[in-house]
């Protein structure tokens, strides 16, 4: 049961880790939480003197923060983990100390310093916005405040209140407690905390969310997790330093965990924030891929049913340029795959080095699509995207649950479900359909097919669709008339065709968008941010914009330019190569730079 050993195995270190803390009580100085309800908005402070500790840098291990009111029903904020990237080494007038300066916020926490004091350390938590989760609808009887260091913690605790709910708490001078009270479990109280992975309020089996907070159903994946009650996004970058970044995803109801895909042939951990120090699976340059241009490893797939049966499946560029795609197994840690289980599903030849597509995705229906490009070279040489006896230009369609040679087979409600590889076909008419997603609520189908040299081209094939439509390439670019010859003298009209439901020129002028590469993206579908939900995001690789769609009938609505609003603070997107999705449906950028930004709320 690969599901088993990671929840448990996560659940235990976490168990572990506070365990171990040798907590001192400390007095408190100040506290002040508003709920995220409150006029004025979520915010939390906290001051306390700390004991001095020679030892306490969290440049290195980073620090904990947590905020729990003393009954089950009360608010908490969980665990917030105080990043090592985040800290620095400051001077003050009374010596050195230590700031955490973290201008995105994700964590809700904006600012920590720890500086010398009479006595001691002085502890100071500043945060504000919608990702502080603290609920105050009634007044509490306790509040606990702990902060950690490595193995190192402190603990204070308030008990009486200058204001005491609702949608307010305010304490001064708590007296230091007479010991550290034990960190209980909060399964059960509305708020997804660490080592949990949903929480519906109740302790039962059954209704998606399981007795011990983990996930059963995707459909409980946004239990326990707050809504922003703002209307303004932007990015706040979560990895670096990862080069050519392709693919970002995590396997079903697994939200702890983001894989990180990098062209030059490695697959990456992201676990509660941290990225993992060893691969998830590495492929040898020059031996199983050809990295390089736009050649590399370009994307993976869970399965499913990944909860129990550990597969997964990557899309690669051999050595000889052919286009790979291979089933893998997890190994017996779940943070690593095993290397040896490769099984080939499909091998196509592809001429040229360019247009090699590179998506895969489960749809709703549990087979697994393909995007392929027309095989390179400029206009599609080889005319790949209108022959249907070629699966180049193509989107194929493919039952994967076969346990025999092949591994694959047409399903058998393809447009034509012959045998081979040409009754996986679903749809055709493409030039290179990098980044292709699926509505997670309706099941719509969007691809974004990067044009020649005038025009980018979004598709849009609703959940309804029984397959087999031709999206022009290389016939039309876009709307635009591009290669009649050989079939016609002069191009049919658009509509033989299925028209992409959004384009844009390289030449455009605002407020018109421009640009020479699309990157494709997803509809929003996540927990934190209702006012997004049905909203297409999108971008381009050169450009960098950031835009927004929705389809409302069938038809294109709210074509919006999100740009200035979602740039994120305190640091630059690179070329954007890649949107990826987490189990519970938020939104991921990655870009050649090597960076990794998650989409989260501003308020």
């Amino acid at each position: 049961m690969v599901r088993a050993v990671k929840i448990h195995a996560g659940l235990i270190a976490l168990l572990v880790a506070t365990r171990a803390a040798a907590a001192t009580p400390v007095a408190g100085d100040a506290l002040v939480i508003r709920d995220v309800a409150h006029p004025r908005g979520a915010k939390i402070i906290v001051d306390a003197l700390l004991p001095a500790a020679p030892a306490l840098d969290p440049r290195s291990a980073g620090a904990t923060f947590e905020v729990v009111g003393d009954a089950d029903a009360d608010g908490a904020t969980g665990i917030v983990a105080l990043r090592a990237v985040h800290w620095r080494a400051v001077a003050s007038p009374s010596g050195s100390g230590y700031e955490y300066d973290d201008p995105g916020a994700s964590n809700g926490i904006r600012r920590a310093t720890l500086l010398p004091d009479v006595g001691g350390l002085r502890l100071r938590v500043v945060g504000a916005g919608p990702a502080i989760p603290f609920r105050i609808r009634h007044p509490h009887a306790a509040v606990d405040v702990r902060f950690a260091v490595g193995s190192t913690a402190y603990c204070a605790r308030f008990a009486s209140f200058a204001q005491n709910g609702p949608l307010k708490i305010a304490a001064r001078n708590a007296p230091a407690p007479a010991a550290c009270a034990a960190r209980r479990a909060r399964c059960g109280n509305l708020l997804v905390e660490a080592g949990e992975e949903c929480d519906d309020g109740d302790v039962v089996d059954g209704d998606g969310c399981a007795s011990d907070c983990s996930l059963e159903s995707p459909d409980a994946a946004c239990a326990g997790v707050p809504e922003s009650p703002h209307d303004r996004v932007h990015l706040v970058r979560i990895a670096s330093g990862l080069s050519n970044v392709t693919h970002v995803t995590a396997p079903p109801l697994d939200p702890s965990r983001l894989f990180v895909v990098r062209q030059a042939g490695e697959i990456r951990v992201i676990r509660d924030g941290v990225l993992l120090s060893t691969p998830f699976l590495s492929l040898a340059p020059d031996v199983d891929i050809s990295a390089g241009g736009e050649r590399g490893l370009l994307s993976l797939a869970f399965h499913p049913d990944y909860e129990r049966n550990g597969r997964f499946f990557v899309y690669f560029t051999a050595p000889s340029g052919e286009l790979v795609i291979a089933r893998y197994q997890v190994s017996a840690d779940p943070d690593v795959a095993d290397a040896a289980s490769r099984i080939v599903l499909l091998r196509v030849s592809h001429p040229a080095g360019n247009h090699n597509g590179g998506q895969l995705a489960f749809g709703p229906d549990g087979y697994l699509y393909a995007g392929l490009g027309d095989g390179g070279g400029a206009g599609d040489p080889d005319e790949n995207g209108q022959n249907p006896a070629s699966v180049l230009g193509k989107v194929l369609r493919i039952d994967v649950d076969v346990e025999h040679d092949p591994f694959r087979r047409p399903p058998p409600d393809n447009p034509n479900p012959i045998p081979g590889r040409q009754g996986l076909v679903w749809a055709l008419g493409f030039r290179n359909p990098w980044r292709f997603g699926f509505d997670r609520l309706t099941g719509d189908l969007w691809i974004a097919d990067v044009g020649q040299g005038s025009r980018e081209e979004i598709d849009f094939q609703p959940a309804s669709s029984t397959g087999g439509e031709n999206y022009g390439w290389d016939v039309y670019e876009g709307t635009m008339c591009f290669d009649p010859e050989p079939l016609f003298q002069s191009c049919p009209p658009p509509e033989t065709y299925v028209e992409p439901i959004f384009e844009y020129e390289h030449t455009a002028s605002p407020p018109d968008p421009s640009g020479c590469s699309v990157t494709g993206g997803f509809v929003y579908r996540g927990c934190r941010l209702p006012a997004e939900r049905g909203r297409y995001f999108f971008s381009d690789f050169c450009t960098r914009f950031f835009r927004t769609l929705r389809v409302s009938g069938g038809a294109l609505a709210e074509p919006l330019d999100r740009t200035a609003e979602i740039a994120p603070t305190g640091a630059t997107v690179g070329n954007v190569t890649t949107f990826g999705e987490d189990a519970r449906g938020e939104i991921y950028v990655g870009d050649q730079t090597g960076q990794v930004f998650a989409l989260v709320p501003n308020g």
